[in-house]
């Protein structure tokens, strides 16, 4: 396999959901630490994170093999999704990931690209953009964080649970990404190319952006299966991950 850097997003792991734990176990395992320039997770990697003091040890398990695949020498990036927002340093400690700032641009093979976890390009959930300022307010995580884990625990389920309710009383084009957003997060940040997760319609997807050509990248979430895309020197694919973690296509 050429030199590749895969992006994954939308794991939404979980202890309620062994196999598909035990299936990012396996994706880890297998990737070529010779061959890959770096594995970079676009946000919710967990269906919740209430804090770096986490002790459910299934979860924990995956900071373990997370920090084997930095101990072979593969480059990680981790950036916050809606679900895991309150992932900090001692995780970034403990897995040997890079916390990445949404947005960020990067160099990927000498094509400068934006990467977002892409719940701020929903512009027309305003219900969510609201509750999303709410949570990353750095006084209400200082307060939530003070709490007892188990209270913790307790916030992040019925939250959960809200979530749901709203969420299947909204309009499928209200969760969807706003075009007028995307277009101007890439004309911020001058490129042509946006990698992004949170709305679980993997695609590749070609627009304008002041008159030159441009493209928006999404990736699949891990509910059925897991999904990946693997970017060469020359390309960008979507594959799925097979049942051995092995990439499919």
């Amino acid at each position: 396999m050429p030199r590749h850097t895969l992006f994954i997003s939308d794991l939404h792991l979980d202890p309620q959901r062994p196999h598909m734990l035990a299936l990012f176990r396996r994706f880890l395992a297998g990737i070529d630490a010779e061959a890959c320039d770096g594995l970079y997770i676009l946000g919710d990697l967990f269906e919740a994170w209430i804090g770096d003091d986490e002790d459910d040890p299934v979860l924990l398990t995956v900071l373990e093999d997370l920090a084997a695949l930095s101990a072979r020498g593969v480059p990680l990036s981790v950036m916050h999704g809606n679900r895991d927002f309150l992932l900090g340093d001692r995780f970034a400690q403990r897995t040997g990931a890079r916390l990445l700032a949404d947005p960020s641009v990067i160099d990927l093979y000498g094509r400068p690209t934006l990467l977002m976890h892409g719940d701020t390009l929903c512009a027309d959930d305003v219900d969510y953009q609201a509750f999303r300022a709410q949570v990353r307010n750095p006084d209400w995580q200082a307060a939530f964080l003070a709490r007892p884990l188990a209270e913790r625990r307790a916030i992040a389920t019925s939250l959960r649970e809200t979530s749901k309710t709203e969420t299947a009383g909204k309009a499928a084009e209200i969760m969807d990404v706003n075009a007028e957003a995307v277009v101007r997060a890439l004309a911020e940040q001058g490129v042509d190319r946006l990698i992004h997760g949170h709305t679980h319609r993997p695609a590749l997807h070609r627009l304008e952006v002041a008159g030159r050509p441009a493209q928006r990248i999404v990736l699949g979430d891990w509910y059925q299966t897991g999904s990946a895309l693997l970017c060469t020197a020359d390309d960008c694919r979507l594959l799925e991950v097979g049942a051995d973690g092995a990439l499919l296509g």
